[in-house]
């Protein structure tokens, strides 16, 4: 049982968000909204009928649903409300940096123009008080031609987004399959991310590495399978982006007390906690850090190490990297914080 002075830290502590699928913050009360404004029929009856209807057995069951609860964005005020919506939840989380995900395939597929889904997400972080860039993903089950075609379509909003990540379907589809497009991505100065080892094995983690050469694995928890994996990321300060709630959710883990985030961090890895597509998997950042410490023995030494964890994985310039981690420990050098 969390002590309430750990619950105060986690709750009130500042920390960055690294792994946030900006399409997996719809809410079922803004998708009905949405759908409402548009014109757009839900094959569910209610708001209440799409929540009982969050019960997912692996990863491609959420992305059904996932995929469905998108087609109600068409315009460009549809994706900053979605937004909007997001970094407020974020901003009560004290949340003060973001590095969002969007998946344009997910759209332009539906006729929604690129710019439409991009101008929206990056006018709400412009907007909001908290700190906030955008990374463009790529749907892994996709061809990496497609892939390509995105990466020449998103260069005309090249000063709208920081970097390029890999989503979607991983069993099946493993990173070497877009060596080619993270290595022009690469060229054109985009920091890039993949997602690797959630369902995919280890070998994944290794050639999101060694061919895609990616600077932060997304999830990573399947790492601790491979002890000359494991070594090799705590001897490179390789972060993983670790999203626990999802992970329960989609059965990566069965129950949370048996989550490998605390052997994560005991092996020396930069992990960081994320909520992944928090309107689906049951909770924001505050949900995410409560569960994992009501669940696993960690205390506020490993909260001070996730917080610090997630400001110096983030793409953040060093100046402003800094300005956070001194916030982090300014935070935890004064217990009065914790109560604010």
């Amino acid at each position: 049982m969390l002590n309430d002075h750990l619950r105060n830290i986690l709750q009130n502590m500042p920390k960055a968000e690294l792994h946030i699928h900006i399409e997996g913050s719809l809410e079922p009360e803004l998708i009905f909204a949405l759908a409402q404004r548009n014109g757009v029929s839900l094959p569910y009856p209610s708001v209440e009928a799409l929540r009982a209807a969050y019960a997912f057995t692996d990863l491609q069951s959420f992305l059904d649903i996932y995929y469905a609860g998108a087609s109600v964005l068409l315009t460009e005020q549809d994706f900053y409300d979605m937004t909007a919506a997001y970094l407020a939840r974020a901003q009560a989380d004290n949340v003060r940096h973001a590095e969002i995900f969007f998946d344009p395939q997910t759209h332009t597929a539906r006729g929604v123009a690129f710019g439409t889904a991009i101008d929206g997400i990056w006018r709400a972080c412009q907007d909001s008080p908290v700190s906030a860039s955008v990374i463009m993903c790529f749907l892994r089950h996709l061809s990496e031609e497609e892939a390509l075609a995105t990466l020449d379509e998103s260069l005309a909003y090249r000063d709208k987004f920081i970097g390029v990540g890999l989503d979607s379907s991983e069993v099946g589809h493993p990173p070497e399959k877009f060596a080619r497009v993270f290595e022009r991505a690469r060229q054109l100065g985009l920091r890039l991310v993949a997602h690797a080892g959630e369902e995919g094995p280890p070998a994944y983690i290794e050639s999101a590495l060694d061919v895609l050469k990616v600077e932060r694995i997304d999830h990573g928890v399947r790492a601790l399978e491979s002890p000359e994996l494991v070594a090799r990321l705590a001897r490179d300060g390789m972060a993983l982006t670790v999203c626990p709630l999802s992970n329960i959710k989609l059965r990566v883990f069965d129950v949370m007390g048996s989550h490998n985030l605390r052997a994560l961090l005991d092996a020396g890895l930069v992990a960081t906690v994320n909520s992944d597509d928090p309107a689906y998997f049951g909770g924001y950042m505050n949900a995410n850090f409560l569960a994992a410490f009501e669940a696993l023995p960690l205390d506020a030494g490993h909260a001070r190490q996730l917080a610090h964890n997630s400001f110096a994985a983030s793409f953040l310039d060093p100046e402003r990297k800094r300005a956070f981690l001194a916030e982090v420990d300014a935070f935890f050098a004064n217990p009065a914080l914790a109560h604010s």
